[in-house]
């Protein structure tokens, strides 16, 4: 059995660096198969989104560009990944498999039931933690319970020792070549019109740490104030890199070290596990409210406004900024991600599972955990909730969080030349402002779609025909 091959499959771990899976099979000298199954039939509705896929193609395309001059080929199978990995198995005649654990429940359910299927068969199995600091069976209660609200929870994952990250392999023994899919040949690219052909990113394991060591270098001291800024660039913008594994918690965690603006960044890391925390312990919380009298609330019906929520009309130039960006580039500020989820369920009072669905297609960063346990947070329905009294008005957060209006100007360019006074709130500009500006409402942008005074009164009123029963 020494002699046959090992295979190393890739999920949501395409790197080299502090790869717990690859570094122990590359330690066992085995020749290796290296191999990433796209499949394209996960349960429900959680197939990969429009724009993720844009992301997987390049950050593959990455992947097997760094494996070049180790000699070794990554191989790329399409279908049911329950059949393809025993058929790659049988295939080369493996004696060993080694994966990164997922925590998404269709995944432990399958990766459950190829693990006794290949344990039985003698093959031998090992699996690691490659994406999390703390995993979700890690970090419970003083009652062993798993946690439910965020500040404990990351008080707990404190106490944790974080590994050291691992270095790339030196060397990779490469199998025998054997059939792999053409990468081009699965059209991840989006065919849409004017759709991901201008994404500004660059996917793949060595730009991941270009970006964090230059967040740590220009952003990371003043990280506090300037991550709710919209107008500028004062996030790591990691989190598609993050979900793909090109990067891991562990190496950043390593990297920010304890300076200035280094736990508040860190607080976001772990929001990431609760997150994971929470889709572990209560794996329908992508579908289900968290909190059961919300299956009580009354979501309103309105294609029309939800149609004009995806295309930044809804008459809210933070909120429809907000959308264009994400349009546009397949992601969207975290502060506006926060204004343009409060809107859709609190001013329209539309299920958070529609803008879910929305984000799930069009994040590059689309994670079935963060995505999840964030619309519910938004919504008052999850766990650790807003206050479902927490109703943003969208005129002031653009005001505070954009004050000299220059996401609002980047994003819609037809509001551009509104002075500061008016470019969150253009329809109380006077006409004289309005004509300078080449601003006709109704016509070169829209009229509020709801009134804030009013939406708010409505949503108060919504959330108090279950409060009695949420408390």
């Amino acid at each position: 059995m020494d002699s046959a091959p090992s295979i190393v499959w890739f999920r949501q771990d395409l790197r080299l660096a502090d790869n717990p899976a690859l570094h122990a099979a590359a330690e066992t000298n085995r020749r290796l198969v290296l191999l990433y199954v796209l499949d394209d039939e996960t349960p429900g509705r959680w197939r990969m989104g429009g724009a993720a896929r844009w992301w997987l193609h390049h950050s593959l395309a990455a992947l097997g560009a760094s494996l070049e001059p180790f000699g070794i080929q990554l191989v790329l199978r399409r279908g049911r990944a329950s059949t393809v990995v025993p058929e790659i198995v049988a295939e080369c005649g493996a004696g060993a498999i080694f994966w990164n654990r997922c925590y998404e429940p269709f995944a432990v359910a399958r990766d459950a039931a190829l693990k006794a299927q290949f344990t039985a068969r003698d093959l031998d199995v090992r699996t690691f933690n490659g994406s999390l600091l703390c995993e979700p069976w890690m970090v419970k209660t003083k009652t062993g319970e798993p946690f439910k609200v965020f500040t404990p929870f990351w008080r707990a994952c404190l106490t944790q020792e974080v590994r050291a990250p691992i270095p790339t392999p030196k060397r990779l023994r490469p199998h025998a070549r054997i059939r792999s899919d053409d990468l081009a040949a699965w059209k991840l690219l989006p065919s849409r019109p004017n759709w991901a052909k201008a994404f500004p990113w660059q996917p793949g394991e060595a730009f991941a740490l270009n970006r964090l060591r230059a967040f740590v270098d220009a952003q990371l001291a003043s990280y506090q104030e300037g991550r709710d800024q919209l107008g500028v660039i004062g996030t790591s913008q990691l989190s598609a890199h993050l979900r793909f594994g090109e990067i891991t918690p562990a190496q950043i965690y390593n990297i920010i070290g304890d300076g200035a603006g280094s736990e508040t960044y860190l607080k976001e890391i772990i929001w990431r596990e609760f997150s994971y925390n929470l889709l572990y312990h209560w794996p329908d919380i992508a579908e289900a409210n968290w909190k059961k009298p919300f299956d009580r609330f009354p979501w309103r019906d309105d294609a029309e406004g939800l149609r004009a929520w995806c295309e930044g009309r809804t008459g809210y130039p933070v909120v429809d900024a907000a959308m264009r960006e994400l349009w546009t580039t397949g992601y969207m500020h975290n502060r506006a991600r926060m204004i343009a989820a409060s809107f859709l369920t609190k001013h329209l009072l539309i299920d958070w599972r529609r803008g879910e669905e929305w984000f799930w297609d069009t994040l590059v960063d689309a994670d079935l955990a963060n995505n999840a346990a964030s619309w519910q947070w938004v919504a008052g329905s999850g766990a650790d909730a807003a206050p479902y009294f927490r109703i943003f008005n969208p005129v002031a957060q653009g005001e505070r969080f954009d004050a000299d209006g220059a996401y609002v100007r980047r994003w819609l360019p037809e509001l551009a030349r509104l002075p500061n006074e008016f470019v969150h709130k253009p329809w109380q500009a006077d006409h004289a402002t309005m004509r300078a500006a080449n601003v006709d409402l109704g016509n070169t942008y829209p009229h509020p779609s709801v009134d804030h005074a009013a939406a708010r009164a409505r949503a108060l009123s919504a959330y108090a025909s279950i409060a009695s029963s949420s408390a």
